[in-house]
């Protein structure tokens, strides 16, 4: 049993009322609910969920797999689709089990889920499920997920317009309580009106973790008594005409009864005697409206005094007209708060209009045309917090707004110019198939496609344009025509091929068009969670496809081509090379006339670690190390591999070679280099951490951590892949086992593939004191800066706060994938600190090498981020107790010991940073930068033992020689000498095969390792 009785397992325990979910995990625990509330009335339902995966919905299907004991027992079914419209098409058949008489329950309740193209796409399915409409003890709610700020889309979606064409009506949640509040509301009012009804899905909620309540009857709702068309408003068969009447005249006003009856859409604060000024808002943007109220000190008392009313919108469409006429009576304007296109803006005018009294409605754009809350992007609480400030210093003279007004406009100024100082770009993991199924021979052109290989664009490759998922390589049958080009690559992803690009291929074949489809068979789908493919895809069925398709030649490329069986049924003329022919089977492809096929197959590097570490695939008793003394620092290994893991290594010889043993995933193409320097070791152990246990470590002072009287906002900052958001998750549920609200989201984007990756943190007294959980500009208390090139974003330079905000930032440089393309590379280290510490103010920036320190004490980087907890949570940054810290760290299971000495190491480095170097035996001092002397007397011994004395001596002669007409023409400087001294030995310290035997015979080598 965890401290206060807390465990991972609440959830989904319907037991638990107070629980830490996340919001796909409150997807499970709302299907459980819906069981459980109709058990007590009385009901046999059953439940059936089915839809695509994709963010903001990327990891509900893998949630809802690790529910199965619990699903399974409540008749819960959760079958993935194929593809969207194909999931919403079985979301459809569960309602129709009971028109027949067949039904084994009394109803099923559905759940579709889907991103915003996933929407798109599926407007058929909607419209025709829609007109048949829902069961009486089934219902639907359709979640669509919707990126807003298109952080991993190709295009920002903005969902609700596409249910409004199919007349679906809309839920919005506001956080993660009502996910599960709504998604009840939703089934109700489903079975109610006989409509599918679509539940607003993006990152700020979905993405979530929070405290909630997740009691079963939370919930109370009112079914209206309304008239009735004969057989009622639920699914049975009828002609296409008399739906849409039913759909017009009854389950419209149905669904508007409901919501009267309900009060769905509130006033929240009636504005006081004098009301004036109302805000109408919804969603995230209701969180956001009220962060900006608090940005302006405004309470329900203070908002009396101003005339401000406020109006909570929970059902955009279709909007209730008796709720908006109470919200508006009396009002001289209305400011309508929402995100994208105007929705509820429209709907408020179009049912004020013609009235006397009617207020001035402003929202998108203001009285004199002017945009005011834009339609694009996504508006934040400073933003908000500045349009509400204008609009009341219009009619009221108040300083203590007007002074607020000054600051915010001064944050928002200094958001709106901020520089970023260094940009992490996302890239493919170590050892990714990307890395070399992504290239195409000098001349030739690729298109990308969803999926990871996306990133491919940005890296040189003779690849550029996209299209929808499903559509790659179909451009080309329109483009060929007018083209001199007279053929294409097409890049394709196994998952993407499963869901709907083999139409295109098909396509293709039928327009007869030159195009080699270059599809990656990576056994996962790598982009979303590393799940599975729908159905039995393999290699030699995707190949058999292909040919029945048409494909005029088909080529497999493997890394591994000999480990399909000899009795494989592979099609007629299919070719099998390894993945080092690919450049000539490319060459040769590209020649064929009509459509062709190259399938890669190399299972996904994330995937496999994965595997690797849960004991389901062999890991190669093999590693690769570098020899930095024969290594060039050419780069030419970087080039072939194009892999994050090769990283610098700065010596006294300049900048060279290493392999990051942490990340490598050991796919080995570096060693395509063909380059002396590298060296496969087996039978061998990473070094191990010289650390001892935390619980011998010296006693160290707690700080006085003062129970919380306030919201306090984290920010943590950090690379994609290095365990940033498990920080948040941990801390997270040790603010929930002090008995804390706590709110976290994770802006990851493409960050899993080594990208910039940002966790918003806030902990509050109560869980209601929290509301838009995003750091809005100088709103944070804390930055864990566990990456400073992520923390001298301009994100994340404007959210510190002068003077205020605490810094704790880790120093180690990790190369983004620019150095693979540039072996020059290098990170503004400088730069980025300075911007940090005179952003945050003298005294309130603290950096140390936590990846140094944590690498040397307990033999793996993962173990910098929490190294970095440690050190901040000893200086007072970090408000929760360390035991609740500690027992998170148990709860999580991942590495618990390596976790929690991480965390001590970090605490004692804030009280005693000497003793930590002492134990790590290492020093974290910058190491001055050598004189000319020191330089040249270096290399003078290394071309002795190279050579003889005499040669070393030419060398020194030849270097003082051009020192001494430098000294002469420019007093003081060393530059021209220095790069002499450096180059001069290159050319001379030649590395044929006798040098690199002395390399490896010296004994420097047998150090190294």
């Amino acid at each position: 049993m965890a401290r206060n009785g807390v465990s991972l397992d609440d959830k989904f325990d319907l037991r638990k009322e107070r629980v830490f979910l996340s919001g796909t995990q409150a997807v499970v625990r709302l299907a459980l609910t819906q069981k459980e509330r109709d058990r007590r009335a009385g009901l046999n339902t059953a439940g059936f969920i089915s839809g695509y995966r994709g963010s903001p919905l990327g990891g509900l299907d893998q949630q809802l797999w690790r529910a199965k004991k619990v699903l399974d027992p409540n008749d819960i079914v959760f079958q993935p689709g194929l593809n969207e419209d194909l999931a919403a098409t079985s979301v459809w058949g569960s309602q129709q089990a009971e028109i027949r008489g067949e039904g084994r329950y009394d109803g099923v309740f559905g759940i579709w889920y889907g991103k915003g193209p996933g929407v798109d796409r599926t407007g058929d399915v909607f419209r025709h499920a829609n007109f048949d409409g829902s069961s009486k003890h089934g219902g639907v709610v359709a979640l669509m997920g919707d990126d807003h700020t298109c952080e991993s889309s190709t295009t920002a979606h903005q969902s609700e317009f596409a249910f409004v064409d199919a007349m679906m009506p809309i839920l919005n949640p506001a956080g993660l309580q009502e996910i599960l509040d709504y998604g009840l509301v939703g089934w109700s009012l489903s079975r109610f009106a006989g409509l599918w009804v679509g539940l607003k899905c993006i990152k700020d909620t979905i993405e979530s973790t929070a405290v909630a309540d997740g009691s079963v009857d939370r919930v109370r709702l009112v079914l209206p008594e309304i008239a009735m068309p004969p057989g009622g408003l639920n699914i049975r068969t009828r002609h296409a005409l008399e739906k849409e009447e039913l759909l017009h005249r009854w389950k419209k006003p149905a669904a508007l009864a409901f919501i009267r009856e309900n009060r769905l859409n509130r006033i929240v604060m009636a504005g006081g005697r004098r009301p004036r000024l109302g805000i109408a808002s919804l969603g995230k943007s209701w969180l956001d409206t009220l962060e900006a109220l608090d940005l302006l000190d405004i309470d329900e008392k203070r908002a009396a005094n101003l005339g401000l009313r406020l109006f909570k919108v929970a059902a955009p469409w279709p909007l209730e007209p008796e709720g908006v006429n109470r919200f508006a009576e009396g009002l001289e304007t209305i400011l309508v708060v929402e995100e994208k296109r105007a929705l509820v803006e429209t709907q408020i005018k179009e049912q004020l209009y013609g009235r006397a009294d009617a207020a001035m409605i402003v929202g998108k754009k203001d009285e004199e045309n002017r945009v005011l809350l834009p339609a694009w992007g996504a508006l934040d609480a400073t933003e908000i917090a500045v349009v509400i400030a204008r609009r009341i210093l219009a009619y009221a003279d108040d300083a203590e707004i007007a002074a607020r007004l000054q600051q915010l406009e001064h944050a928002a100024a200094v958001f709106k110019t901020a520089t970023d100082v260094a940009v992490r770009v996302p890239h493919f993991c170590s050892g990714c198939p990307h890395n070399s199924s992504t290239v195409v021979p000098e001349g030739s052109r690729a298109y990308a496609g969803i999926g990871c290989h996306y990133m491919v664009q940005w890296m040189e490759r003779g690849t550029e344009g996209f299209t929808q998922m499903g559509g790659e390589g179909a451009n080309w049958i329109g483009e060929a025509p007018f083209s001199t080009r007279g053929h294409v690559f097409q890049n394709l992803g196994d998952g993407t091929y499963n869901h709907s690009g083999s139409l295109a291929i098909r396509a293709a074949a039928a327009a007869g068009v030159n195009i080699t489809y270059k599809i990656l068979y990576n056994d996962a789908v790598a982009m979303t969670g590393g799940q599975p493919n729908e159905g039995s895809l393999s290699v030699d069925l995707m190949a058999r496809q292909v040919a029945a398709e048409g494909a005029k030649r088909i080529a497999l490329v493997s890394d591994d081509p000999h480990k399909f069986p000899r009795a494989t049924a592979w099609p007629a003329g299919m070719t099998i090379h390894h993945r080092s022919a690919l450049a000539e089977v490319q060459e040769q492809l590209r020649d064929v006339q009509g459509l062709s096929v190259l399938i890669y197959d190399q299972t996904c590097a994330a995937e496999k670690r994965r595997r690797r570490k849960r004991g389901l695939m062999p890991d190669p008793d093999k590693r690769v190390v570098i020899n930095h003394l024969v290594c060039e620092g050419c780069g030419d290994c970087g080039v072939k591999s194009n892999c994050v893991s090769v990283q610098p290594l700065e010596t006294k010889f300049g900048r060279k070679r290493r392999i990051d043993q942490s990340s490598c995933n050991k796919d080995f193409s570096c060693l395509e280099g063909f380059c002396p320097s590298f060296v496969t070791v087996h039978g061998a152990k990473l070094k191990e951490g010289v650390a001892v246990s935390p619980g011998k470590l010296p006693s160290i002072p707690e700080p006085a951590i003062a129970p919380l009287d306030r919201t306090r906002a984290i920010l943590i900052t950090g690379v994609g892949g290095t365990g940033v958001v498990t920080i948040g998750a941990v801390l997270g549920m040790a603010a929930h086992l002090d008995g804390y609200g706590v709110g976290l989201i994770d802006m990851a984007g493409l960050a899993q593939k080594g990208g910039a990756v940002a966790t918003h943190m806030k902990i509050a007294p109560r869980p209601e004191d929290i509301h838009s959980i995003r750091i809005a500009a100088e709103e944070a208390d804390t930055v864990l800066a566990c990456d400073m090139v992520v923390a001298g974003s301009r994100k994340a330079l404007a959210s510190i706060r002068p003077g205020e905000s605490q810094v704790f930032a880790n120093l180690h440089e990790t190369y983004p994938g620019d150095f693979t393309r540039n072996a020059d590379f290098s990170l503004p280290t400088r730069r980025l600190k300075r911007a940090i510490e005179e952003r945050a103010g003298a005294g309130r920036a603290h950096f140390v090498e936590a990846q140094l320190l944590a690498s040397a004490l307990l033999g793996d980087a993962i173990a910098a981020n929490m190294f970095t907890v440690g050190y901040a949570w000893q200086q007072g940054g970090v408000p929760i107790s360390r035991a609740s810290i500690l027992e998170a760290i148990r709860l999580n299971g991942v590495e618990r010991e390596m976790n929690e000495a991480a965390f001590e190491w970090g605490r004692l480095a804030a009280h005693d940073l000497a003793a930590v170097e002492r134990a790590a035996g290492v020093a974290t001092e910058p190491t001055r930068a050598p004189t000319l002397s020191e330089v040249v007397a270096r290399r003078v011994e290394f071309l002795s033992a190279y050579q003889n004395a005499a040669y070393a001596e030419r060398y020194k002669a030849r270097v003082e020689r051009i020192a001494a007409l430098e000294r002469a023409l420019a007093p003081g400087e060393t530059a021209l000498a220095a790069a002499v001294a450096h180059s001069l030995f290159k050319l001379m310290a030649i590395k044929d095969e006798y040098e690199v035997a002395r390399l490896y015979t010296d004994g420097a080598f047998e150090r190294q390792l």
